[in-house]
């Protein structure tokens, strides 16, 4: 495991050079890394990403306050004060390396950069990662899977209906035009009784927690986990320190009173939560807004529970400043499109929208966005949203039958969360019966005996749970 330090705009070969000397001090060379590791203030440098591309491994940044916690032989008032931690180097190799980890190289120092290196405390095969990948997403675990039973993204099944088919199709004769956003975003003002300038159109959900990212100045940001990995990995690439609140499976992942620091001027939770299809009360969320705060709720699954009787999408009157984002992703399988939305005060609206760049909404998405607020599209969501409610119960009766199977809190969203030791390895054996599930490891608060599970009609269902049983047993 190797850790780096760098100052910013410092040379890909200077870093290279002090890995490679440092490597060559303990009688080691490249085929030896296994990670390079740093504080995620510097985890988009390129030229760290430079080396690991060319050592061939993954790079990691981890929290400076979990490098701050990290005893180390050689620490430095100066790195202190500039990053928050005294050694970025030892901390993030012994960091990376695990409990019983040992260093081998302490901190070597070029003119911009340093390096350290530590020995794994286990083989790197067995080894799990401190720092969960953000970027991973459900749609890897099926992409080239060679027609895989889908249960690893929450995206309806048999969408997007024939008459949404349909009304898309006939936008494609207009393409000549440019996109004109207006009548969709009246239709999604008059869906959640909001004026239509407290509404955003946005080129899907992701693109949202992307302008919030570039537009707000927190001092304090919080992401409530285990949820969506994009409002964390956007807010770091905006150049953001992200302080996590991690929920807990004995408490059923619901948010327990002052889990929330009250210094936090930026908090970003989901509701129902992705991946823990737990729905929070409106009104413990609602006791979060204060003045100076700014609370985004991101309520992608809200149209997946019935009457959307948790949501504050259409609540005006809360202090400090709600955006609820919502998306047209899951219950109309429009993933492809790129459409959703944000529900925020006005002046937040005119400031997120000076930082999209012209046209960010295609006609065909805008198009959806207007007729998936109609009142027949919504009774249609209704409908599905309480077969959703049927098909989960059948789901959780079956994972019930299989002892090694734990689910916590109360399910409320088209997916599952199940515990389930040696998940890893039930993933893969899934994956040969012909099901693919999402890993539970790549969100801040989990670990590899985690897995979430779409939920799907009741024939797919017993084919599943049958499968699962065999790949327990192994």
């Amino acid at each position: 495991m190797v850790g780096v330090g760098a100052g910013r705009g410092v040379p890909a070969r200077e870093v290279l050079e002090l890995v490679d000397a440092a490597l060559a001090a303990a009688g080691l060379s490249r085929p030896d890394v296994c990670r390079l590791a740093t504080v995620d203030t510097k985890s988009e440098e390129p030229a760290l990403r430079t080396v690991a591309r060319l050592l061939g491994v993954p790079l990691t940044g981890y929290p400076a306050a979990a490098l701050a916690a990290v005893p180390v032989p050689h620490p430095s008032p100066r790195v202190l004060a500039a990053v928050r931690t005294p050694s970025v180097a030892e901390a993030a190799a012994l960091l990376g390396a695990g409990d019983g980890g040992q260093l081998v190289v302490r901190k070597r120092k070029s003119a911009r950069a340093t390096a350290a290196i530590a020995r794994l405390s286990q083989p790197w095969s067995t080894h799990v990662p401190t720092e969960p990948d953000l970027r991973h997403h459900g749609d890897a675990e099926v992409r080239d899977s060679g027609g895989l039973v889908d249960l690893a993204v929450n995206v309806r099944t048999g969408t997007p209906p024939t008459w949404l088919r349909e009304h898309l199709a006939a936008t494609l004769t207009g393409l000549a035009a440019y996109p004109e956003g207006s009548a969709a975003r009246a239709a999604v003002a008059a869906r959640h009784r909001r004026p239509v300038d407290e509404v955003l159109l946005t080129s899907g959900a992701a693109e949202a927690f992307v302008l919030l990212a570039r537009t707000l100045r927190p001092r304090h940001a919080v992401v409530v986990h285990p949820q969506f990995t994009e409002p964390e990995a956007a807010l770091r690439d905006a150049g953001h320190t992200v302080h996590r609140v991690l929920l807990s499976p004995q408490d059923g992942f619901r948010l327990t009173p002052g889990a929330v620091p009250p210094e936090a001027d930026l908090v970003v939770v989901g509701n129902p939560t992705n991946p823990t299809s737990v729905v929070h009360p409106a009104a413990e969320l609602a006791a979060l807004a204060r003045p100076g705060r700014t609370l985004v709720i991101d309520e992608a699954f809200m149209d997946t529970l019935p009457g959307e009787t948790e949501s504050l999408a259409s609540v005006r009157e809360l202090p400090g400043r709600v955006v609820v984002l919502r998306s047209l992703t899951k219950t109309w399988g429009l993933a492809g499109l790129r459409i959703g939305y944000v529900l925020a005060p006005a002046a937040l609206i005119a400031e997120l929208a000076t930082a999209q760049p012209l046209w960010p909404v295609s006609s065909p998405a805008l198009a959806a966005a207007e007729v998936c607020s109609a009142p027949a599209a919504l009774a249609e969501a209704e409908l599905a949203a309480r077969t959703t409610v049927e098909q989960r119960a059948y789901l959780l009766k079956g994972l019930g039958s299989i002892p090694a199977v734990r689910t916590y809190g109360e399910p409320a969203a088209s997916f599952l969360l199940i515990e389930l030791p040696g998940a890893a390895e039930v993933r893969e054996r899934l994956r040969d019966a012909g099901f693919a599930v999402r890993r539970g490891d790549t969100f801040p608060g989990l670990g590899p005996d985690w897995l979430r599970i779409a939920v799907r009609d009741e024939r797919t269902t017993d084919r599943f749970v049958a499968a699962l049983a065999a790949s327990v047993r192994g």
